[in-house]
């Protein structure tokens, strides 16, 4: 596996992880940090995880307002989680990580759909983000 499809597949996990416990991305990131230099077993985080969760976390609310807006017949609170991160992961890299390929951001977040989500769930996504890229220039509008 490539080290960038890696470290979004980390990031994506501790956006879930951020999800399910309730708490900021940033702690999440922070024990994770922390973990991987007091034990051994734990590899590092990389420098593009961090990259990734600390532009999400700079985006978080036009994220959510994004998807809310344009996942049709889905409200946020009732996505699944693991479909609502990787959603939440693959806009803020499709619309703000001017160095990630608009085909490859969506590309990995299918990927990440197909190995952790149901069948339905890359179509979902790749539906989602199609329209974020369609979109991508009024999309990248300040945050409210």
């Amino acid at each position: 596996m490539a080290a960038r499809s890696k470290a979004r597949k980390r990031a994506f996990q501790i956006l879930f992880e951020a999800d399910q416990r309730g708490i900021t991305v940033q702690n999440v990131l922070a024990d994770w940090i922390r973990h991987s230099r007091s034990d051994d077993r734990q590899p590092p985080v990389n420098e593009y995880t961090m990259q990734l969760v600390e532009g999400y976390a700079g985006h978080v609310a036009r994220i959510d307002e994004l998807i809310s807006t344009y996942a049709v017949d889905w409200d946020l609170d009732r996505m699944p989680v693991v479909d609502r991160n990787i959603v939440r992961l693959g806009a803020y890299e499709l619309i703000w990580e001017d160095g990630t390929p608009d085909a490859v951001a969506i590309d990995e977040a299918v990927q990440l759909a197909k190995e952790f989500s149901t069948d339905e769930s890359p179509a979902f996504v790749n539906g989602l983000l199609g329209r974020f890229k369609e979109l991508k220039p009024s999309l990248r509008r300040d945050e409210k």
